[in-house]
């Protein structure tokens, strides 16, 4: 349990106030019980707001009892947090998907968790963040990506991940992989990249163009061990130096040197439905602001995924652009930066109004 959550509800005014508030993160630090009704329940339970004089306050549900008090038959305090219910229904559907060869019909999943269709595929998108669908999508796609590596038949990844034709599975082959599933396997063979390498503020940039757009910006010292980044990235495409993207380069030198809320060049983003999601909400945050890791989750409606989110972030290739170093420590320090958590401070420091080192 959280201990700066606790903290928060030590004192009886604390708890009556989120008790009137219904706050639902106060849910699992402490019970209240009314003497008129011999009940205790959450602090968010819905029921009718009881007199001052008649609430009490307990430490857990069993020192409720111990009081002489039952359990609520509406918000259920003898049972976890609801919150906590509802992310167990939500991982057991999500574990269900995983498991199935083919997707599982949405009736299925809803029925398995002992409620209405309507009322799983909303309380699934507002834990997870995606719908079932969208979920069981990027399962697939990390099942193709999985098996298109050290695979010698494209054929084989697509009906191990489920697809029953050949046509639906080139179909949904961009949107997956971001280039043709042959090339994937291959990795990224016959595929064209080029870079280019600056100077900026904050050190060298490295900037890298596929067919689609951007698909790369590194910031570093070595040129060397920047391109050797790239070439990690794309084992197998076709990488090379090339002085036509000067204006890419100036462009985002500039972007990162002065940041905006927008960025005019085309990305080309490859990463899961997941990962997607946590860098779109990344290029939310404003210049000059930060968020915390459980702040980013819950802003994505999945506050149990902070763990996720830190992942996310940490595969960003984008950088500045996709401004993974607005997020910070829940203590305020800078945590860790995968460019030096130096350069993180001279990036915050210029868009707070300072001097970059």
């Amino acid at each position: 349990m959280n201990a700066i959550n606790r903290a928060r509800y030590v004192t009886q005014a604390d708890r009556l106030t989120a008790v009137r508030a219904r706050d639902r993160v106060a849910d699992g630090h402490f019970v209240y019980s009314v003497a008129t009704t011999g009940v205790f329940c959450h602090p968010s339970c819905a029921a009718r707001p009881a007199r001052v004089e008649n609430i009490g306050f307990h430490a857990s549900p069993a020192e409720a009892e111990a009081a002489g008090f039952r359990a609520c038959k509406r918000c259920r305090p003898d049972l976890s947090p609801k919150s906590e219910r509802e992310a167990a229904m939500v991982a057991a559907a999500c574990r269900r998907i995983e498991q199935s060869e083919t997707p599982p019909a949405l009736e299925e999943l809803a029925a398995e968790a002992g409620v209405s269709v309507f009322h799983f595929h909303r309380l699934f998108r507002r834990v997870s963040g995606v719908t079932p669908k969208a979920y069981a999508a990027a399962e697939r796609a990390r099942r193709v990506q999985a098996g298109l590596v050290g695979t010698a038949r494209v054929t084989e990844t697509l009906y191990e991940s489920g697809f029953n034709s050949a046509g639906r599975f080139y179909a949904h082959a961009d949107s997956m992989l971001g280039m043709t599933p042959r090339s994937y396997r291959d990795g990224g063979a016959g595929e064209q990249i080029a870079y280019a390498i600056g100077n900026s503020d904050f050190g060298l940039v490295l900037v890298a163009r596929a067919a689609r757009g951007i698909c790369a910006i590194l910031l570093g010292d070595d040129a060397d061990l920047m391109q050797a980044e790239l070439h990690s990235r794309f084992p197998q495409a076709a990488i090379s130096p090339n002085p036509m993207l000067a204006a890419d380069l100036a462009q985002v030198i500039a972007h990162i040197e002065h940041p905006e809320p927008s960025f005019a060049l085309p990305l080309d983003i490859r990463g899961t439905a997941f990962q997607r999601r946590v860098w779109e909400a990344l290029r939310e945050i404003p210049p000059g602001e930060t968020r915390i890791y459980s702040q980013l989750a819950a802003d994505l409606g999945m506050p149990a995924a902070v763990r996720a989110v830190a992942s996310a972030c940490a595969a960003n290739p984008f950088a500045v652009v996709v401004p993974c170093h607005r997020i910070i420590a829940k203590d305020g320090g800078l945590a860790g930066y995968r460019w030096g958590i130096s350069r993180k401070q001279a990036l915050l420091a210029r868009e707070r109004g300072g001097k970059g080192e």
